[in-house]
């Protein structure tokens, strides 16, 4: 039967980024989509995180040259804000803390970025909210507190996955969302994004191992050397990578650039 879901697409084309005079993106070509839920893995310092953020935005990371376009839209042309209210979400490796601002108001701000006074549904917000930290084992007793202040590793990543439920975006990057969790936070983290992966939109996780894929189960695996995607597969290419490493895909002919 065929899907009702909207077909929505982010093309990454030759995007060359570069940080502080540095190139680290070489012309990385990359087509995600809806309903489908990608990982992106690479050893330390090829160019994954710099991806995520620049297509979100950050100053730090300046595009030199290629484009990405969100259902066709070039988020390059757009401001943080823009591309933000186009359906593109970040969730951070190393999430921020804010003192005093809530976790409860935070969200509700965000939400409302989305909506308008008439359009909101309070009841179906604090709803979904109740839903999403069951999903989580988030104690409610976080939202009272200052976003991100005090949290463990744990549950700073929970707050990410939060943030991505409460805003349904139509295109969700997590940049490493198992780093530094034990081996109950990635399950509970990876069934979570699971769960909450909508056929109408698409995810795709960043990250170094293949033990946060086996709760994800993605369709689509990349792997980026050197600033390039160098090869691409199903998800037996991360359990391949789990028994190989990375060393022989760094000199394979098609990871050179």
């Amino acid at each position: 039967m065929a899907s009702n879901a909207p077909s929505h697409t982010l093309e990454v084309e030759d995007l060359h980024a570069e940080v502080a005079g540095k190139e680290i993106l070489k012309g990385v070509n990359l087509t995600l989509h809806a309903g489908e839920l990608t990982a992106l893995m690479g050893p330390n310092g090829s160019g994954k995180s710099t991806l995520a953020y620049a297509l979100m935005g950050h100053p730090k990371y300046k595009v030199t040259k290629g484009r990405a376009l969100l259902d066709g839209q070039d988020l390059l042309k757009l401001s943080v804000d823009q591309r933000s209210r186009a359906g593109l979400f970040l969730g951070f490796q190393y999430p921020q803390e804010v003192s005093g601002l809530s976790l409860s108001k935070f969200l509700w701000t965000a939400y409302m970025q989305r909506h308008t006074a008439q359009n909101a549904d309070t009841a179906g917000f604090d709803r979904d909210l109740k839903t999403h930290l069951d999903y989580l084992g988030m104690n409610p007793e976080l939202l009272k507190r200052s976003l991100n202040e005090g949290f463990s590793g744990g549950e700073k990543k929970r707050v990410e996955v939060l943030q991505m439920a409460t805003l349904a975006p139509v295109f969700s990057i997590l940049d490493e969302p198992d780093s530094g969790l034990d081996i109950d936070a990635v399950r509970s983290v990876g069934e979570t994004v699971a769960k909450l992966h909508r056929p109408e939109a698409g995810i795709l996780v960043i990250t170094h191992y293949q033990r946060i894929l086996k709760y994800l189960q993605p369709d689509r695996v990349h792997v980026m050397v050197d600033g390039v995607i160098a090869r691409s597969g199903g998800r037996e290419l991360a359990e391949e990578l789990e028994r190989t490493g990375y060393e022989p895909i760094r000199g394979a002919p098609e990871a050179t650039t």
